[in-house]
Formats: C-alpha cells, structure tokens, sequence
C-alpha cells in the first residue's frame, strides 16, 4: 500500500511521480518495487510512473515529460501554452509534449517529448506552477516566431490577446528582450496592429503580395476624405473608384466600430465609388486569388490590364479569367 506522503504527492502532481522523489518521500528501492509488482505504480518513462494502467490524459503526460527531464525542466512553446490554457481547452491534438531544458545540461528525451535545450530558463520560467512551465508571453512568441506561415503567427498573438491571458503591449514587452528574434520588426508591427487596431503591417502586405506582385495598378494610399463621421483615409484608392479597406482588426468589434465602418463604406457609395474590405487571412494567406478578384473589380470599372502571375503556381491569372466568365 502506497504511504501518505507519496499518496499526497501523487495528488499534487496529477498521479504521476519520479523515482528520486520516491525516495525523498521515505520510500525505500524495495518499497517501489512492490509498488510496480502490485500496479500501485506503472512505468511511463524510466523512472516516473504513473499510479493506474490506463491512458494518460494530457496532464500526466506533460508531468511524466517533465520528472523523466528534470529537474529542472519546464513544459516549453505549445505545450507550456496548453498548461496555461488549463483542461477547459478545445482544439488541437498535440502528439509531442514540449519540454525545456538548460542548454548545459546533456539529457535524453524519452519517446513522445520534444527537447529543446534554452539559455536564460531560470528566468523564462515559472518555476511555482505544477508543472513548471515556461511564461505565458515567452511561449505564445516561441510558437508564433516558429510558425512559417505568417497568418498562423499573426493568429497565435492575437489568440492570446484576445483570450485576455496577455496584452499586446506584454507581448512586446517580451519580444524586445529576446536576443535573437526572426522577424523582428514584422511581429512587432503585428503586436503594434492588435494594441491599437492600425493596418501598418497588412499595408504592407497587401501592397507587396497583392497589388506590386501581379502588376495591379497603384492605389493612392491613406487619402483624405469628408464623410458623414468625420475626416476619413481611405488604405488604397483606385482611380477606377474602387476603394480597398483594409481590416486590421482581429477581433469582433464593438457594434458601434461595425456601425462606422458600415456608414463609410455607404458614403463611399453615395459618392460613387465602390468599397470592398480585405482582411489578413486574404492578404497573407490567400493574397493570389485575392489579386485576381480585385483585378476582376477593377475591370469592372475601366481598367483595360489584367493581373500576371506572381511567380510559378500563381492562381491570380485563373481566379481573374474565372471570375470574368461567371
């Protein structure tokens, strides 16, 4: 029969415990080999063991990955993000538990842990959570500069904002201390876009995968203009008379953000130009077919060109001639 004090740290840490903490608890070598011969305890990894036959929920698993690296060792990237989420979390299946360790230490990963060796982890880590894993900010850019597609990064920080776990302004606060940092200034542009709802990186974006790449013609950008709510910048005025907003904001907006947006775009009719919105997900992800459609739109008005291809598999050239014939 398991003693009190492992029956009291098998509760504490999700039913998962490690043979050296065994032995801090007064258990002695004999004592857990009985253990395992009764299946009080099974093995998950080589010394850490969990106190039932079954599956493992995610919780134990991440606390085996932990005791089999450690210590010390810190749940690391997606995984520390999950532990902060909590069990309430939905989507996603991680088939890896990510831990951390530091880069001076020479460990094996046991199966189904990915380890990353890290500089600075005392103080990337929060030490006091069960299990340890590594702050909330530090790992939200950890996944996010790790991302190669940049709409998956932009939807990492803005997750984590708008979940209200962090602030833009943390997140930032986070990525100027990092020593190396791929992409610096685009994610800082990103955080710059999700603390103040400005379009300085989806600009830039749709200037340069959309509208240069397949030979659309030059927008007048961040135009003046008089409407019913005030002075007004239009991001990209055609001469046709099609305007292009683009639509930084990553959260449902207030009804009355909408309500203005909504009275804009009708002044833009009444004066007789036509206004479409484009969001990051058409930029970043999709920015081939988006040139396409707009050359489409453009067409309509009286421009006499037609998109190019951007490079080999470009749809821009497809999407345009699909969209004229539909």
């Amino acid at each position: 029969m398991l003693t009190e004090p492992v029956v009291s740290l098998l509760a504490r840490q999700s039913g998962v415990v490690g043979r050296a903490q065994l032995l801090t608890a007064g258990a002695r070598h004999h004592d857990i080999a009985r253990w395992r011969r009764r299946r009080e305890l099974v093995i998950v990894h080589p010394g850490v063991y969990v106190d039932h036959t079954g599956d493992l929920t995610w919780q134990q698993r991440a606390w085996a990955a932990v005791l089999a690296c450690g210590p010390p060792a810190a749940l690391w990237a997606e995984s520390a993000l999950r532990a902060h989420d909590g069990p309430g979390r939905t989507g996603g299946k991680e088939d890896m538990i990510q831990v951390a360790v530091h880069r001076s230490r020479s460990v094996a990963a046991p199966a189904g842990v990915g380890l990353h060796r890290k500089a600075r982890l005392e103080e990337r880590v929060l030490w006091n959570l069960a299990p340890p894993r590594q702050r909330y900010e530090d790992a939200a850019l950890e996944v996010a500069l790790g991302r190669t597609d940049p709409l998956d990064a932009i939807g990492v920080l803005a997750r984590a904002v708008q979940q209200r776990r962090t602030t833009a302004s943390r997140l930032a606060d986070s990525l100027s201390s990092r020593l190396r940092a791929a992409h610096r200034d685009w994610i800082s542009g990103v955080l710059r876009d999700i603390a103040n709802g400005t379009c300085s990186v989806l600009e830039h974006g749709y200037l340069n995968l959309v509208e240069r790449p397949h030979g659309l013609p030059s927008a007048n950008r961040q135009g003046a203009a008089t409407a019913s709510v005030g002075m007004i910048y239009r991001d990209a005025e055609y001469d046709t008379g099609l305007v292009v907003e683009l639509d930084g904001r990553l959260f449902h907006d207030t009804a009355d953000q909408r309500d203005e947006d909504f009275e804009r775009d009708l002044d833009t009719a009444v004066g007789g130009q036509d206004t479409r919105r484009v969001s990051y997900g058409q930029v970043f992800d999709r920015p081939c077919s988006t040139a396409g459609k707009i050359g489409r739109l453009l067409t309509q008005e009286g421009w006499l060109g037609r998109p190019w291809p951007c490079g080999p598999g470009c749809i821009a050239p497809q999407v345009f001639a699909v969209e004229r014939t539909a």
